[in-house]
Formats: structure tokens, C-alpha cells, sequence
């Protein structure tokens, strides 16, 4: 693989923008990041793809830790890890290079099918890296189950988790649980020595019901605001404890239908930047052309960027992408550099990813530029260009 120098940009590096830069990328890694000044007096070795982006913002690649589908294909699909390897092909395009396949909750026998497939192929993407699975459930609370099927949801049961476990190969990298439920504490203690990142959701917690589950390790939390139980005046509830306890971190679906866009500055004047992760719980007919639309086996339309069940007209889920959420946060009143940070470098802190989110020496080159009306225009994944 050839090193591959971008200059002549602004760099989002996940802690500030530095304009008027270059960033040099050699044997899939971050080697070095330097003003255009420098790069202008630096000679380079005739192996060294130089790459003028024009002013354009050069940022590390997006990550989304919660998305089901996209362009017709989901992790619902009969053959799910063939449509997560399309999905990794897809969302490299849109400046995705690092992402969580989501997974609807099934009965256990064909979720633990589904998972040893889909960890067959991890290794084998062409584009956006599968980091390892996102479990929306399946013990989550039968009161908030959105469009989650009842017949799906389990009690808490560590030998199902282990039984999981071992079908994911060790790849469960976050889950979707209710802190409220039965032996969650003996779920939460399993989960955290298998360094699975916990988040409430699809929960009908009350406010000491959060507080317990933050003593054992649930201190991420699944697109804020919903699916959960509402903040009340007499107890916080799930909102609440989520907006009072500076530990707590949130996911946000910033398509500016799940979320009202003036509550993410009441979302803004409660967390610190780095408890705020953008995802777009993205469905599998997101940028798809033609209907019929299904996701998890039902059939859904698409109103106001919103996918909704066709059966009864609940939300489904997000026909949203990294780019257009990014542009939506700074609608909203985040700084470009803010916007950024929640779609990149927080969720790599929050997940571990060490190697992720950030335009620093050493850290994976995983870069997405783009241009000042959000248009995607280069990606690259571990130093591999994928879009040019």
C-alpha cells in the first residue's frame, strides 16, 4: 500500500480544527500531521500519493456504534453477513470507516445462528470496519419495546449471555439492556469482565433503578429520549438520571424527528462534549430507491426521514446518515469541530477503540473528507482509499 499525503486542509483532528494542513498516512497508520507550510519545504519519495483536497475539512473517519441496515440490506437479512459486508461496502461512500451491525432480538436459537455467520466475515470487509456487534436487546423491557417484537424479550439469563458470547467469537463490543430488570447486576458484572459496553434503553427504569445500574457499569445509554421512561418532576426517571449524572453518556439520533433540535441544547448545557455520541440507528432501506420497505421482517414507509411500521404507524427507526446528522448537530448549534467529535473520537473513547477517532500519530488511517456543503469527496480505511 502506497502512503497517501491529503494537504492543502483544514483538520478535524477530534480535539481541534487546525487549518491550512496536511496529514501523511504510511502502512495503514497516522504517520504525521504538519501545517502546509511544512508540507511545502518537505520532500517526498515518488511513492507518496500527494492529494490536493482543496480546502476541504479533513476529518477522522465517522463511526456508528448503532445501525441495523442500509441501502437494502440489514442484519436482518437471511444471509446477514453477506448484507453486513455490503453494508461495510455502502457506508465507506458516505464516510463511514468503523461500524457496530446492530441486532434485533430473535428467538435465541436463530439470533445465535445469525451471530456465528455474521462473525464469519468479520475481517473480510472492503469498506467501513466491522468493529463487532451492537445487541438492542434481547433483555430489554416488554413496557418500551418501540418495534421490537414481545415474543422476542427474555428475563435475564446469564447462560443465554454466555451461550452469546460464544457465538459472537468474543465480538459483542455493546448491548442494549433495561437496568430495572431481575439479576441485571449478575448480568452487568459478566458483561464487564467480557469489557462489553452496557447502555440503558428500551427501558422502563425509574430513577433508582438507573442509579443501581450505573454502580455496576451502565453508564452509556441507547438514542436518548426514547424508549424510555420521560423525566417527571417527582422522579427523573431514566431522562432524568441520564441528563443529571455527568457520568452517563448518550447516544443521539440527530435526524430532528426522534429528538426535537432545541433539546440538544438543553442537551449541550447538561453534558460535557464528550458524553454525546452521534448514531443513526439507520434501517435497512435507508437510501434505498424502490418500496416495499421491510426492517425486521416488517413491512415500514418513510415520512419525514423516519421509517414507521405500517402495521400500527410506530417509529421504527432512522432513514438518517453520519453526514447529514453531523450537519443537522451543527444546525442545531454545535460547532463543526463538536459535531465531529460525537460522530468520531467519542465513540471510540466510549467503545475502547484505541486506534480509532482522531487525526493523531499512530491511530488507524481512517479518514473521511468533506467539503463545506457536506459532500463527501475522499475515504480512506486503514491508509486504503475507498472514495476519490
Amino acid at each position: 500500500m502506497s502512503p497517501v499525503c491529503l494537504y492543502n486542509g483544514t483538520i478535524l483532528s477530534g480535539f481541534t480544527a487546525m487549518e491550512k494542513c496536511a496529514v501523511l498516512a504510511e502502512d495503514g497508520f497516522i504517520s504525521d500531521v504538519f501545517s502546509q507550510k511544512r508540507f511545502e519545504k518537505r520532500k517526498f519519495d515518488n511513492s507518496v500519493k500527494l492529494i490536493d483536497v482543496n480546502g476541504a475539512y479533513i476529518a477522522p473517519g465517522f463511526i456508528d456504534t448503532h445501525i441495523h441496515g442500509f441501502g437494502g440490506y440489514g442484519t436482518d437479512d437471511d444471509d446477514g453477513a453477506q448484507a453486513v459486508l455490503q453494508m461495510s461496502r455502502l457506508l465507506a461512500g458516505l464516510g463511514v470507516t468503523a461500524f457496530n451491525p446492530t441486532l434485533y432480538p430473535t428467538e435465541p436459537q436463530p439470533m445465535l445462528k445469525k451471530l456465528k455467520e455474521i462473525t464469519s466475515v468479520i475481517g473480510k470487509e472492503e469498506g467501513a470496519r466491522i468493529m463487532g456487534f451492537h445487541l438492542e436487546g434481547p433483555f430489554i423491557s416488554p413496557s418500551r419495546l418501540g418495534v421490537q417484537r414481545p415474543e422476542t424479550i427474555q428475563p435475564v439469563d446469564i447462560n443465554l449471555m454466555e451461550q452469546i458470547w460464544e457465538a459472537s467469537g468474543g465480538n459483542i463490543r455493546n448491548m442494549t439492556v433495561a437496568p430495572e430488570l431481575k439479576n441485571m447486576r449478575e448480568l452487568a458484572i459478566f458483561c464487564i469482565k467480557k469489557g462489553i459496553v452496557l447502555q440503558a434503553g428500551h427501558t422502563n427504569a425509574e430513577y433508582d433503578n438507573m442509579v443501581e445500574g450505573m454502580q455496576v457499569g451502565i453508564l452509556h445509554s441507547t438514542h436518548f429520549f426514547n424508549a424510555m421512561r420521560r423525566l417527571d418532576h417527582r422522579n427523573p426517571n431514566a431522562v432524568g438520571a441520564i441528563l443529571i449524572h455527568p457520568e452517563m453518556s448518550c447516544e443521539i439520533i440527530a435526524d430532528g424527528f426522534h429528538v426535537h433540535p432545541d433539546l440538544f441544547k438543553l442537551l449541550l448545557r447538561n453534558k460535557t462534549i464528550d458524553k454525546i455520541v452521534l448514531v443513526t440507528d439507520s434501517l435497512k432501506p435507508t437510501e434505498q430507491k424502490d418500496e416495499p420497505f421491510f426492517a425486521n421482517n416488517e413491512e415500514v414507509y418513510f415520512k419525514n426521514g423516519v421509517f414507521f411500521r405500517k402495521l400500527d404507524d410506530v417509529i421504527a427507526g432512522s432513514g438518517l446518515t453520519m453526514i447529514r446528522g453531523i450537519q443537522n448537530l451543527v444546525t442545531a448549534g454545535f460547532s463543526l469541530n463538536d459535531a465531529i467529535k460525537t460522530a468520531s473520537f467519542n465513540p471510540a473513547q466510549i467503545m475502547r477503540y484505541t486506534n480509532q477517532g482522531a487525526i493523531i500519530p499512530g491511530r488507524f488511517a481512517d479518514v473521511t473528507v468533506f467539503d463545506n456543503e457536506y459532500k463527501i469527496r475522499l475515504v480512506m480505511v486503514g491508509g486504503k482509499i475507498i472514495k476519490e
